[in-house]
C-alpha cells in the first residue's frame, strides 16, 4: 500500500513538473530610468505570487513566467510601479518614472535631506525632469502654475530673469529675490545655470524651513541640485530643440486715417485748428508690424555621466541662441559644467562640481515699446528717396518725434556677461552615524555693457553730432566656506538627527563706467576709449562689500514614525548692519508633525493610506540691502563750487537723508498644514494655511526736492506688512493594464496683503511714477491697505456738455474729461470739489489668486503633457493710455469707443486724455489682469527598444512642444504679466514700455547613447 502512494506521489510530482515545463515561458529586458539610466535593484515580481527576480547592476533581469496570461509587476521604492502583461512578449523593456507621492521619497532640506514623512514645514520638491522637458529659456520659468503659492512673472526679453514671489511679497527694499542655493552655493539668479542640469528644486516656502538661511530667507529660498553620476556605463544623452516665438496678443493701433481724425480733435479741443487732413491717408504705417518679428530660437545640451564603484562623474555642454521679437536683438549662452564625487576611502568622501557660462546679447533699444505705441501712422518708415520718415514733417510737435525704425537703427549696445562657479567638499565618516561635512563654494562674474551713439542723421529730431562711447563693467567676487557636523541615532521607536554649523562669507561688488566723445567708429573691435577726445572723459565707480558671520544648529526628533519634532536657531553676524550695534539677527524656528495614519487605531481603516498633521513657526532677515544705510554721504562738483576772495571752494551736498540706525528686517512666519494620500495613494492632497509678517520693512520714502539733497528720498525702517493666505494641491495618477497611465494635478494659492503699521504715523508711502506724467505717482502704501496700491480718482462718468461741467466739482474742465466723484473734502465729507482729498485705493497689483493644472497622459511610446496656469484678481495700470506729451497715437480699441460729441461716450474720454485733469491717476487705467493660459502643451514619441537596438542607441524621442499658444484674459494691453519695475513691490503691475510676453513653438530631439 505503501508503495502504490509513494508512486502515486510521484506521478503527481512528474505531471506537475511536466505541465510546468511546457507551459513556461523566458522573459528578459532591461529597466531604466527616465534619464535611459539602468535602474539597479528593481523588483520583478510575477502578479498574484511571491516569485521573482531583482534587476542586475545594469537594471537587466530575465525570469520564467507560467503563461501568457502572467503579468509583471515592476517596482522600487520612490519609483512609480507598472504592471505589463506578458502576452506574446519575450523581450519587456520598462521605463520607470519618479513617484514624488512616495512616503519614503527623500527631499532636501537647508544643509541635508529628510524623508518626506519626517518633514514638518512646507517642502515642495519639482523633479528637474519636468522643468527641462519645456522650452523655457529660465528654469525658474519651468515652475510656473507647477507649485502652490509661487507666482512667476516672466519677460519676454531674451536673456532676462523671471520676478518670483513666494507666498507674496516679502520685502519692499533691495533684491526681492529669493535665495537660490546651487550645489551650497548662494545666488541671486540663476539664469546661468542650464535647465537640463537640474535633478531637482526644492522650494522651501514657510518660516521654519527657511530660517536655517536665516540672513536671506526673507523672500524665500529655492534648493537646487545637479545632476550627477551613476555608477555603470557611461550614458551619453543629447537634448535639443529649435522653434520660433511670437508676441501672443499684438495690440491693434488706429491706423493712419483714424489718427489723424483724433489728433484733429485734440487740436481742437486745445483751442488750435485742424493738423491733419484724414482723407489723404489710408492704413498708413503699423509699426509694431514693422518693428516685430517671429524670432527664432534654438537650445542645444549633450551630456556624458557615468561611474565605477568608488566615483562618478557628469559633463555637459549647453548652447542657447535665442533672437528677440525685435528686430536686430539677440541673446546668445554658452555653457559648461563639471561633476566628480570620489570615495576615496571608507571614512572620506569628496567631490567637487564648476560651472561655466558665458552670455552676449545685442540689445534692443530703450523705450522702444513706449515708441512703437506711440509712434504716428501717418509718418511712413522710408520716403521714396530712401530716408527716413519724418514726424516733423507732418506737424505732430515733441510728443512722438521719432521713428521708431531710425531708433532701432542706430542704436548699437552689446553686453557681455561671464561667470564662473565652483564648490568642493569633504565629507568624513567620524564615527558611526557621525558625520562632518566642509565645503568651499564661491563665483566671480564680471559684466560689459558697450553703447555706442554714433554720429548721424535720420530726422530732424533724430541726429546726434557728437559720438559716445561708453563702457559699464560690473564685477563681483563672492566665496562662502562652510562646515557642518551631523548625527544620526535611532534606537528602538525613537530616531533623531543634530546638525551644528558655521558658515563664513564674502561678497563684494564693483562697478565701473566710463565714457569719452568723438570716438570714430570703424569696426566693433576697434572701439577704445583713448581714440576719443581727452576732454570729455569720465570715469565713475561705486561698489560694496559685505561680510557675514553665521553659526547654526538644527534638531529632529521622531517617535515611531509618528510624532515629529524639529528646532532649529540661526545667529547671523553682518557688516551691513554693524552700525548701531545691530549687527547680529538671531532666527529660531520650530515644527510639530503627527502622522495619523501610523497610529494603531488607524489600521484597520481603508480611507488614508497616508495622513499627516503639523504645524511650524520661524523668524528670517533680509540683508539684501546696500551697504550702510546708516552712513552720510556727501556730493561734490564744479556746480557746488564756489569763489570767494579769488579762491575757488569745493563744496559739498548731502546725498540723502539717513536714519540714525538701521535694523535687520524680519520675517515671522507661521504654517498648518494637512498632508493625505486616499485609495492607495493614487489620491494626493496637502493643504496649508500660513501668516507671513515682514517686520521693521526697509523703503526708500520720496522727500522734497527743496530739503536739498541728491536723491530725494529717505531710506530705513519704515513698515510692517503680512501676508496671510492658503494653498493646495491635490494630484490623481493611475495606470491601466492596457498600458495606459494619466496623472492630473491641481495646485492653488489665496493670499492677502496687507500693510499693518507705518513709522510715519497716517503719512503713506508713495511710488509708481513710471509712464506717469507730470510727477503723478500711481501707488500707495498705508496702514490697512495692500503694499503698493493703486491710488488715485474714482471716474464716475464724462462730462456730456458745459451746462453739465457748471454744476459739477470740476468748473475747470472741458467736454469729454473724466467726471471724478466728489469723496472727501478738509472736513472728511464731500465738500463741492475735486482735490487730492478725494482720491481712495483703486486697485491692488498683488494677485489674491494664482493657480495651475498639470496633467500628463502616456500610452505605450506615446506621451501629451497639457499644463494650464493662471492669476485671478490681480489689478493692472495701463500707463500707456496716460503717457501722452503730445499727439501720440491712440489704439484702435480707443478710437472706437472714445468721447466725440456729446452723448458718444460715457466711459472712454475724449482724445484730450493727457490733458487737464485727465492725466492723474483714476479707475479708467485700472484695468483686470486676471488671466487663464495653455502655458505648455507637449506631444513625444518614444520609439520601442527593438528599434533602438539597431541604433546602437539607448533611448530616441521626438516631440512637438507649445508654450503659451492660447491666452484668454480682458486686459488691453500686450499682456497682463507685467513685472515690476526695478523688481519693486511699490511699484508692481504698472505697464509701461513692458516687453512683452511670447508663444514659443518648437520641435524637439531626446537620444541617449
Amino acid at each position: 500500500m505503501k508503495t502504490v502512494l509513494r508512486l502515486l506521489c510521484v506521478l503527481v510530482f512528474l505531471s506537475g513538473s511536466i505541465s510546468s515545463f511546457a507551459q513556461e515561458i523566458g522573459v528578459s529586458g532591461k529597466v531604466t530610468a527616465s534619464d535611459g539610466s539602468p535602474l539597479p535593484g528593481v523588483s520583478v515580481l510575477i502578479k498574484g505570487t511571491t516569485t521573482g527576480v531583482p534587476t542586475d547592476g545594469e537594471g537587466n533581469y530575465s525570469v520564467k513566467v507560467p503563461s501568457k496570461a502572467a503579468i509583471l509587476v515592476f517596482s522600487m521604492i520612490g519609483m512609480t510601479p507598472q504592471e505589463v502583461a506578458v502576452g506574446s512578449q519575450s523581450i519587456i523593456n520598462i521605463e520607470l518614472k519618479d513617484d514624488a507621492r512616495a512616503l519614503n521619497e527623500v527631499v532636501v532640506v537647508g544643509y541635508g535631506s529628510q524623508r518626506k514623512l519626517d518633514v514638518t514645514g512646507s517642502v515642495i520638491s519639482i523633479k528637474g525632469a519636468e522643468i527641462s522637458k519645456q522650452p523655457s529659456m529660465n528654469a525658474v520659468s519651468g515652475l510656473q502654475g507647477k507649485v502652490a503659492g509661487v507666482q512667476i512673472n516672466n519677460s519676454g526679453k531674451p536673456g532676462e530673469a523671471p520676478q518670483i514671489r513666494i507666498r507674496g511679497v516679502g520685502t519692499a527694499y533691495g533684491s526681492a529675490n529669493p535665495l537660490y542655493v546651487v550645489d551650497g552655493v548662494w545666488f541671486d539668479d540663476i539664469s546661468f545655470l542650464n535647465s537640463g542640469d537640474i535633478e531637482s528644486m526644492n522650494i522651501l516656502k514657510d518660516a521654519s524651513s527657511q530660517s536655517i538661511y536665516g540672513v536671506r530667507a526673507a523672500n524665500g529660498v529655492v534648493l537646487i541640485t545637479t545632476k550627477k553620476g551613476k555608477s555603470g556605463k557611461a550614458i551619453i544623452d543629447y537634448n535639443g530643440f529649435v522653434g520660433y516665438q511670437k508676441v501672443t496678443n499684438q495690440i491693434k493701433m488706429a491706423n493712419a486715417n483714424e489718427y489723424a481724425t483724433m489728433i484733429n480733435e485734440l487740436s481742437v479741443i486745445n483751442g488750435k485748428s485742424a493738423i491733419l487732413d484724414p482723407a489723404q491717408f489710408g492704413e498708413g504705417t503699423d509699426w509694431y508690424h514693422q518693428i516685430l518679428r517671429n524670432a527664432l530660437v534654438t537650445n542645444h545640451q549633450v551630456s556624458i555621466s557615468g561611474g565605477g564603484e568608488k566615483s562618478n562623474y557628469n559633463f555637459s555642454l549647453g548652447y542657447l541662441d535665442q533672437n528677440g521679437v525685435v528686430e536686430n536683438n539677440n541673446f546668445k549662452r554658452y555653457t559648461a559644467r563639471m561633476q566628480n564625487d570620489l570615495q576615496a576611502f571608507k571614512f572620506l568622501k569628496i567631490g567637487y562640481s564648476a560651472t561655466g557660462s558665458f552670455s552676449k546679447s545685442k540689445d534692443e533699444a530703450g523705450g522702444i515699446f513706449r515708441q512703437l505705441y506711440a509712434a504716428g501712422p501717418v509718418v511712413p518708415v522710408y520716403y521714396a528717396d530712401g530716408t527716413y520718415g519724418d514726424p516733423t514733417d507732418y506737424n505732430l510737435g515733441d510728443g512722438n518725434n521719432f521713428n521708431p525704425q531710425a531708433t532701432i537703427d542706430f542704436y548699437n549696445q552689446n553686453t557681455k556677461k561671464t561667470l564662473l562657479t565652483a564648490n568642493i567638499y569633504a565629507e568624513v565618516n567620524l564615527l558611526k552615524g557621525l558625520v562632518f561635512k566642509s565645503s568651499l563654494g564661491g563665483k566671480y562674474s564680471q559684466d560689459e555693457t558697450r553703447n555706442y551713439n554714433p554720429e548721424y542723421v535720420a530726422t530732424f529730431r533724430q541726429r546726434n553730432t557728437t559720438s559716445k562711447l561708453e563702457f559699464t563693467r560690473p564685477q563681483t567676487r563672492y566665496w562662502i566656506f562652510e562646515n557642518t557636523l551631523t548625527y544620526n541615532k535611532d534606537f528602538g521607536k525613537h530616531s533623531f538627527t543634530a546638525l551644528v554649523g558655521q558658515s563664513a562669507q564674502r561678497d563684494q561688488f564693483y562697478k565701473v563706467t566710463a565714457n569719452a566723445l568723438n570716438v570714430p567708429y570703424t569696426s566693433e573691435g576697434d572701439l577704445y576709449l583713448t581714440l576719443g577726445d581727452v576732454n570729455g572723459r569720465t570715469v565713475v565707480d561705486e561698489g560694496d562689500l559685505g561680510t557675514y558671520a553665521s553659526y547654526f544648529g538644527r534638531l529632529n526628533y521622531s517617535f515611531s514614525d509618528r510624532y515629529l519634532i524639529n528646532a532649529s536657531l540661526r545667529a547671523d553676524g553682518s557688516s551691513k548692519f554693524y552700525q548701531g550695534g545691530n549687527a547680529w539677527g538671531y532666527f529660531p524656528s520650530v515644527g510639530a508633525g503627527w502622522v495619523v495614519s501610523n497610529e494603531p487605531f488607524m489600521a484597520d481603516q481603508r480611507i488614508f493610506d497616508n495622513l499627516k498633521l503639523r504645524a511650524s513657526w520661524g523668524k528670517i532677515g533680509n540683508a539684501s540691502v546696500p551697504s550702510n544705510l546708516s552712513t552720510l554721504t556727501v556730493a561734490t562738483g564744479g556746480g557746488l563750487a564756489a569763489i570767494f576772495g579769488g579762491q575757488a571752494y569745493t563744496g559739498a551736498s548731502i546725498n540723502s537723508i539717513i536714519p540714525p540706525t538701521t535694523l535687520w528686517e524680519r520675517g515671522v512666519g507661521t504654517d498648518f498644514g494637512i498632508e493625505a494620500g486616499l485609495l492607495n495613494n493614487k489620491l494626493t492632497l496637502e493643504l496649508d494655511y500660513y501668516i507671513k509678517k515682514t517686520e521693521q520693512a526697509i523703503f526708500d520714502i520720496p522727500v522734497l526736492n527743496s530739503i536739498g539733497t541728491a536723491s530725494g528720498k529717505i531710506i530705513g525702517n519704515q513698515a510692517t506688512f503680512e501676508n496671510k493666505g492658503f494653498e493646495f494641491a491635490a494630484s490623481w495618477r493611475d495606470t491601466k493594464d492596457n498600458g495606459f497611465s494619466y496623472s492630473v494635478g491641481v495646485n492653488g494659492g489665496i493670499n492677502d496683503n496687507k500693510v499693518l503699521s507705518v513709522t510715519s504715523g497716517a503719512n503713506p508711502i508713495y511710488d509708481g511714477g513710471t509712464g506717469l506724467t507730470s510727477g503723478a505717482l500711481a501707488t500707495r502704501t498705508r496702514v490697512g491697505d495692500p503694499i503698493g496700491s493703486f491710488y488715485g480718482y474714482v471716474v464716475d462718468g464724462i462730462f456730456q456738455n458745459a451746462e453739465e461741467i457748471k454744476n459739477s466739482a470740476q468748473t475747470t474742465a472741458k467736454p469729454g474729461d473724466f467726471k471724478y466723484r466728489d469723496i472727501s473734502g478738509t472736513n472728511g465729507v464731500p465738500d463741492g470739489t475735486i482735490s487730492s482729498l478725494d482720491r481712495q485705493v483703486i486697485g491692488n497689483p498683488n494677485p489674491k489668486f494664482t493657480y495651475g493644472i498639470n496633467t500628463s497622459f502616456d500610452y505605450k511610446n506615446f506621451d501629451l503633457s497639457l499644463d494650464f496656469q493662471g492669476v485671478a484678481k490681480v489689478d493692472i495700470y495701463n500707463a500707456n493710455l496716460g503717457w501722452r506729451y503730445g499727439n501720440e497715437n491712440f489704439t484702435k480699441d480707443y478710437f472706437d469707443n472714445r468721447w466725440h460729441g456729446e452723448g458718444t461716450s460715457n466711459t472712454y474720454p475724449s482724445a484730450n486724455i493727457g490733458g487737464g485733469q485727465n492725466y492723474l491717476p483714476n479707475t479708467f487705467f485700472v484695468q483686470s489682469g486676471s488671466y487663464f493660459r495653455v502655458r505648455n502643451a507637449q506631444i513625444g514619441y518614444t520609439f520601442p527598444a527593438a528599434f533602438n537596438e539597431k541604433l546602437k542607441i539607448r533611448k530616441l524621442r521626438l516631440y512637438a512642444n507649445a508654450q503659451n499658444p492660447l491666452n484668454f484674459f480682458k486686459y488691453k494691453g500686450l499682456s497682463p504679466e507685467v513685472r515690476a519695475n526695478e523688481n519693486k513691490p511699490t511699484q508692481a503691475g504698472i505697464d509701461a514700455n513692458v516687453y512683452p510676453l511670447s508663444a514659443t513653438y518648437n520641435f524637439g530631439i531626446n537620444v541617449t547613447f
